[in-house]
């Protein structure tokens, strides 16, 4: 299959696969991509923000959830390019960033997301990250993921959206 066939067939398979209480992991997919979008970032942050947390997908092992950032960078990166991996892999790293920077961040953070920094080892920083150029997009995807955890939330994109965005940078990336 292609990466937009099995990018279709995972983002199906997050409907009714509960991580937060609120929401389900595609609508926390395609809220995530919907505010991305809404913040004017370009189409490979689009992608990593709608597919970080594929790894819950069930046609993953189940263990993949314990380490979902990795296994979000290990299937995207060779489907979408680096930058795309990247991105997706560093958003458990930008959440401890931000916990251990900004006073307010682990206060708003839901109990879900409280519980698993702790198991991701808590706040920290780690400077050869913060010194990455992407860096500054890792911590904007992570603020999306904080932001789509909304039940009532409106207007969001569908995956057809996320398949047409995956498409421009799959044609990006084959015209380099």
């Amino acid at each position: 299959m292609d990466a937009i066939t099995d990018t279709a067939r995972l983002l199906s398979s997050l409907r009714g696969v509960w991580d937060e209480e609120a929401v389900d992991e595609l609508d926390h997919a395609l809220q995530s991509a919907t505010r991305a979008v809404d913040d004017g970032a370009d189409d490979e942050l689009v992608l990593a923000a709608a597919l970080h947390d594929i790894a819950r997908s069930p046609m993953f092992d189940a263990s993949a959830a314990r380490r979902h950032d990795e296994v979000a960078k290990g299937w995207l990166t060779p489907r979408f390019g680096e930058r795309v991996g990247w991105l997706a892999g560093q958003h458990v790293a930008a959440k401890r960033y931000l916990a251990a920077t900004d006073p307010g961040y682990a206060a708003a953070l839901s109990p879900t997301s409280v519980s698993s920094l702790r198991a991701q080892g808590g706040a920290g920083v780690d400077a050869a990250l913060v010194a990455h150029p992407w860096w500054p997009d890792a911590l904007r995807l992570r603020r999306y993921d904080d932001a789509a955890k909304d039940p009532d939330a409106d207007g969001t994109v569908t995956i057809e959206d996320v398949l047409a965005v995956a498409e421009r940078v799959v044609r990006q990336r084959d015209s380099r």
